[in-house]
């Protein structure tokens, strides 16, 4: 896969970034890139809400919003894969260009507006997927839903058997008001009725909730006070943000959520936050900003059970992954660690 790295990035980074993405998927697709390696090891190996996982690295939601490539993805090296955002409807997102890269600040601008084929056509291909790795949706509101709760139960209720857990995305900033949704007495609701939702299923299907970088101490704790309450299963921590500080790059200038390496510091200090306020009561999921094995180490060390990367991906390619898995391997073993479980937030005061 390396060697066809050395080929492919430079003409992909070359490209309008979203027919970039368009063409790794491609890529991927046609299995050139992919073979099996899912490395793994004792000091990797770890539970998420009962679900086993071979390493603690997994591809956070928007890379395979329509799950065309999963398999190939697992095969890459993954611990856990999340794919979407799905909506109830088709829709096309926002107008085009709507990702920008930031190179000169290792980051990306995008303003997608949860563009995906719908929860029907992902369904169909999950359903074909033979699964022997972990798998989970994240989930979204249509653009012009007059209810975007019941958005977010719809879609549940759809792909509860076809996937391993399900994320509920309240914090994207490309769709009006969904932010919204993390005020208290709207998240309340609209917990209330994915906790009605659920009871429906047979199986035990996990929920985690994604969150915002932008939100204050008291906010935090809300929230918190709230998942405990409506037993969510995890908090991944965090989506992108619309701050804009220290950037050099001319597309600093887009809208939309921006990822990458200017998030981590922000997305590190919520983190932290939000192991403080749950205490263990529920696992956290780290993601903004990892472009290393000592980004992601530093995630586990600041409160998170696993982690999830995306965009240090564009600037890197896939082969990071396994870099990443084996170095915090070797992280964890030069600390002294049997497992990863054993790391997870003992530098939390220093995010705090």
């Amino acid at each position: 896969m390396r060697a066809l790295e050395k080929l492919a990035l430079p003409v992909l980074k070359s490209l309008n970034s979203e027919l970039a993405h368009d063409l790794s998927i491609l890529i991927l697709k046609s299995n050139l890139a992919s073979k099996p390696n899912n490395f793994t090891s004792k000091r990797l190996r770890t539970n998420l809400c009962g679900l086993q996982l071979p390493n603690p690295l997994g591809l956070a939601a928007g890379f395979d919003k329509n799950a065309k490539v999963v398999r190939q993805l697992v095969n890459i090296g993954f611990g856990f894969i999340e794919v979407g955002a799905a909506t109830p409807l088709p829709q096309k997102g926002n107008p085009k260009p709507r990702i920008f890269r930031l190179d000169e600040d290792a980051a990306i601008v995008n303003r997608l507006g949860f563009n995906n084929q719908g929860i029907k056509k992902i369904k169909q291909r999950l359903d074909k997927y033979s699964s022997h790795g972990v798998i989970g949706i994240n989930i979204g509101a249509n653009k012009n839903s007059l209810d975007q709760t019941n958005d977010y139960c719809q879609v549940l209720a759809e792909i509860h058997s076809s996937v391993d857990y399900a994320t509920i995305n309240i914090s994207s900033p490309n769709t009006k008001s969904l932010r919204s949704l993390q005020n208290q007495d709207s998240l309340r609701k609209l917990l209330l009725k994915i906790h009605k939702t659920k009871i429906n299923f047979t199986d035990t299907l996990p929920i985690f909730l994604k969150i915002a970088p932008e939100l204050t101490i008291h906010e935090i704790q809300e929230i918190s006070a709230l998942a405990v309450e409506y037993k969510i299963d995890g908090i991944i921590a965090t989506n992108t943000t619309l701050k804009r500080t220290n950037l050099n790059s001319k597309n600093k200038i887009q809208e939309g959520g921006l990822s990458g390496k200017p998030l981590f510091t922000e997305s590190n200090k919520i983190l932290a936050q939000f192991s403080k306020e749950l205490d263990g009561k529920i696992p956290l999921i780290g993601v903004g900003g990892i472009s290393s094995a000592k980004d992601a180490y530093s995630k586990i060390k600041a409160g998170a059970s696993v982690v999830q990367l995306y965009s240090a991906l564009i600037f890197n390619g896939f082969s990071l992954v396994e870099k990443i898995i084996k170095d915090l391997d070797e992280l964890l073993k030069n600390d002294n660690y049997t497992n990863v479980q054993q790391a997870v937030g003992v530098e939390r005061e220093k995010w705090l």
